[in-house]
Order: C-alpha cells, then structure tokens, then sequence
C-alpha cells in the first residue's frame, strides 16, 4: 500500500491528509484558535463531587468544566490491561491500594487539587473528560509516571519481540512509573527506547516543578501541535513520502524528524506549485465527499449516514446496482463493497460512540459470515479501537468505535440556521397554508388597513396561483386588501413577514 501525509498550511489552520493509494483515509484539522486539548496536561481544582453518578467537575481553566469519572481514578489500570493485553502488577497506582476505593467520596473533596490529563476533547454541550493517570507518549514508548506497570501494544504480535521489548522498558523504568511501548517500537533496539525515555522523563520532571510554583487552575504541559503530533503517532516506515506546503513547516519538521526520528529514511518535498495543494492531490474533493449524506459506491449502490447524539445509523442500498445473476448475488455484492466503504468512512470522518448497520437483508448465513468479516477486515488499518457484534437476522450490525475527538463533521459544519439542524425545511404548500392560518389570526383580531405578505418566491407564487380564492375570501370577509410579494432574499426558506396586520 502505498501511503503519503499531505500537509496544507495557512496562518488561520493545518490541515493534513494520510493518503493511503491516493485516497484520503485520515484527515486532522487544527485551527490556530482552537488547538486540541488531548494530551494537555493541568493543575485543576475539584468543584464538585457527586456521588449520585460517582463523578466529579474539575476546573482546569476551560469554559467549561471538565468530567472526572471515578473510573479514571479506580479502574485505569483494568482499561490498560484490556488494551494491551497485560495483568496490572499489584499495587499499580502507587503507594495507595486501588482496590480498597470504593467510592469518588473517598478520592475526593471539593477545592481539592488536582493533576489531571484530557482524555476526551469536549464534545458538543460536554465539557472534556479527563483522568488523573497522566500518560507522556513519545515515538516509541508512552511514559506513565504515577503507573508501576510495563505493556506492549497489542499490534505486536509475535511474542518474542514483545518479551524483548518488555525487557527492555522494564531496564528503562524507573521506581514508581513505568512504560508502554508503541507499535512503532518493534524492531528497535535500546538506544532509540532509551532516548525516548530520557526526553519523557525529563518533561515530567519539569511538570513538577511547574506544579509547585503554580497555583491551580493552569495548565502545566500542552502536547505538541497537531503537526508534530501526527509525525509522532502517524508516520511509520510504511509512509513513502511526505509534502508540505509552507517552508516554514518544512523547516520546522525537518528539524523535527532530525532530532526525534533521525532514522527514519522518508521522502520529504516542500511543495511549490501554484495549484493548491489540497486540490492537486483531489483531497478537497474528498472532504466535500466526506460531508455528504449520502455516498455512492462504484457498483451503482449507495450507502446514507446518519449522526445523532445517540448513534450513527448507516443504511445500504442497492441504487442503480442491478447485478448481473440473481437478486441474492446482487445484494451480497453491495452489502459487501459497502462494507469496505463503510470503514473507510468511520475512520475519514472519525465517527465514534454507537454506530448501528443496516445491511440488505440476505438469505444465506455464508453471505452474512462474509460481510461481517469484510467488515472486520476493512476496520484493521483503524487505529481507533472498534468492536463490531455479528449480523442479526434483520441485517443489522451494531459496533462501536472508540471516540477521541470531534468528528469531521462537527468540525467543518454547524446546524443550518433555516430548518435548526433537522436536515429539512416545510415544503411550500405548508408555509402556504400556514401563512394564510395566521393571516386569518391576525385579521380576526385587529381591524385595519392593508397587508402585505412577503414570502420566498415559491410560496408566493403558490399563493397568487393556486390559492388565490383563500386571499380573496379573507379579503372580503374582513374588508381587507392583501397583497403578496417575494422576498427579495430567496434563501430564507422557511421565512416570511406580514406587514400591516
């Protein structure tokens, strides 16, 4: 496979592009004003405890408060041997016993501080969710300072290398902390762990000694911007080539390849050509793609996405698609190149949480075996983990996703100001006749002189030609003139003004 990072620059944002065989399978977004907050790391003061939900709201100097649940204090150590497939040691987290809290009350108190992480970007109304367990990620290992554990990555598979690599992060812990060591690690000796362990170790030193000359809330460490952060997490020697736009972010990530992956042999180009450079990959096709609701796939069928607060319902359906043997064929084949299509738009548009998928029905339980494990195949080059449950006998596939930050759409749209979200707008005839309901309302209650009705274009018309006899019959039965005109502003769908009543 062949794999680029397209980055695009300007003084308002970074855009970069992961192109996998010239298709746009990630894409990150980073506006000057709104730097992601993952990773971040701060003094916060606990607001307040509610033992109801077993929570807590930390102000960390955000708008909002930030989300603390009792589980990012008590359970960390069961989520990061579910992630790693590792038993935690005892006595994980420290000196404290873990399995002796029972309760966010015996954690916490109010005006309590306290040295917290950004899990999770604050999404929507919600404020970010944080844990006390601080994580430093470096190229090749991540550095837990408060965690006396080691763990490899899962994606290593081959149980030597990861002894080996387990060998040699436990050489590298010190008392107290320990190591999880990233997928990029395999194949690496001591030296290059080593230096990622010094440079980790030296940044939480230096965030203790902020933490106590700083008073609470304030933000101790910020991770990287989202440039260096995709080269530390996403550029792997599976990447042929890399090209920006701006010299000055060339500069900055030669400097930073030199000193963090001087190894690493890739292909960098600072891109000078007068077509912009998203449009000279047809990224900026993608994305406009990636917005729609509905997507066609190559066969003539087509899949719809629809996001909700409380899950992602996805929808297959043949289109255009007529197949070329019997109807059960002609359904298998596009349940499974929508299948494919499906996973490449989760991980393009970062959808997480609940996503609910409804396939073409199919006859055969051999089809459906099939199409979940397309699916599941489709999903291994998601970094985001997912877990996906079998096909019911409805054609129904209910999986999740692991959700991290905002998705795409979120970031690049907001609710249309005419239907408030709803992806729709009342059709003429019923803008019409609710037009002329309120005429009546008005004109039952208030004597007076002439009204005049201003109304996009459409309704108007409908109303001077089709409903014609309804203005006559207000006007005579209130003694009345009514006049109708068309807004001049045709794109205010759903308004519309009257004057004189």
């Amino acid at each position: 496979m062949n794999k680029e990072l397209v980055i695009n620059t300007t003084a308002q944002e970074t855009r970069i592009a992961l192109l996998e065989d010239e298709r746009v399978a990630e894409l990150y977004i980073e506006r000057g004003r709104e730097h992601s907050l993952v990773g971040n790391i701060y003094l916060g003061k606990v607001l307040r405890v509610m033992p109801g939900m077993q929570a807590a709201f930390v102000d960390i100097g955000l708008e909002k408060a930030a989300f603390l649940h009792v589980a990012d204090l008590r359970t960390e150590m069961e989520e990061l041997a579910k992630l790693f497939d590792e038993a935690p040691s005892a006595n994980a987290a420290g000196e404290e016993d873990t399995a002796s809290w029972s309760s966010i009350e015996d954690l916490l108190v109010e005006d309590q501080d306290l040295l917290v992480e950004v899990a999770k970007e604050p999404l929507g109304t919600k404020g970010a969710r944080i844990t006390s367990y601080i994580t430093l990620p470096g190229r090749h290992l991540v550095f837990m300072p408060t965690v006396n554990h080691v763990g490899v990555s899962r994606r290593i598979e081959n149980e030597q290398e990861r002894e080996r690599l387990r060998a040699l992060a436990t050489e590298l812990r010190r008392p107290g902390g320990g190591f999880i060591v990233r997928t990029a690690a395999e194949g690496k000796g001591l030296e290059e762990l080593a230096a990622d362990a010094a440079y980790l170790t030296a940044i939480w030193d230096n965030i203790q000694r902020e933490r106590k000359q700083k008073k609470s809330p304030c933000l101790l460490h910020p991770d990287l911007d989202i440039t260096c952060r995709v080269l530390r997490d996403v550029l792997t020697e599976d990447v042929n080539r890399l090209i920006v736009d701006s010299e000055v972010e060339f500069e900055k990530i030669s400097h930073f390849l030199h000193t963090f992956m001087p190894r690493l042999e890739i292909a960098t180009k600072l891109y000078s050509d007068a077509e912009p450079i998203f449009d000279a990959f047809g990224i900026e096709d993608e994305i406009t793609r990636a917005l729609s609701r509905k997507v066609w796939l190559k066969s003539g069928g087509y899949i719809t996405i629809e996001q909700t607060e409380a899950l992602t319902a996805i929808d297959v359906n043949t289109g255009r698609f007529v197949g070329g043997h019997n109807l059960e064929d002609t359904i298998f084949r596009t349940n499974r190149e929508a299948a494919r299509e499906i996973a490449f738009q989760l991980r393009l548009r970062n959808i997480g949480g609940l996503i609910v998928i409804d396939f073409i029905d199919m006859e055969e339980n051999a089809h459906r075996e099939e199409i979940h494990t397309e699916l599941e195949e489709a999903l291994r080059n998601d970094r985001s983990k997912t877990n996906v449950l079998k096909i019911s006998e409805l054609g129904l596939v209910e999986m999740t996703r692991k959700r991290v930050r905002e998705n795409l759409g979120h970031i690049l749209c907001a609710p249309c100001r005419h239907c408030e979200g709803q992806g729709s707008v009342k059709s003429c005839p019923t803008l019409a006749y609710e037009i002329l309901r309120e005429l009546e309302n008005r004109m039952r209650k208030k004597d007076g002189g002439a009204i005049t009705v201003a109304a996009p274009p459409e309704v108007a018309l409908f109303l001077t030609e089709r409903e014609h006899e309804g203005i006559e019959t207000l006007e005579q039965r209130y003694h009345r003139k009514i006049t109708v005109t068309a807004r001049r502003d045709d794109s205010m769908d759903n308004c519309y003004e009257i004057c004189g009543a």
